[in-house]
């Protein structure tokens, strides 16, 4: 079983990284973005046959590890 979290700062938080790529993306000609937001995303290969049971650990792992959750949140796709 397969799962993957994808990791953005939260909502209000500032991105000085996705600032970054937005800025340098002008710099080379696409004056179209208007924002960006810069983000992590993790696949893990489990062991797991139960798809809940599956996202409850990988939401632990987020929990104590993957993420910062004072300032991250987390989505988790399970397939």
């Amino acid at each position: 079983m397969k799962a993957r979290v994808t990791i953005m700062l939260k909502d209000g938080v500032l991105d000085p990284q996705g600032e970054a790529i937005r800025h340098a993306l002008g710099g080379l000609g696409h004056r179209g973005v208007a924002g960006v937001r810069q983000g992590k995303l993790i696949e893990l290969d489990l062991d797991a046959t139960d798809p809940e049971a599956a996202r409850a650990e990988v939401a632990r792992m987020c929990e104590g590890l993957l993420a910062n959750t004072v300032i991250e949140k987390y989505a988790i796709e399970i397939a």
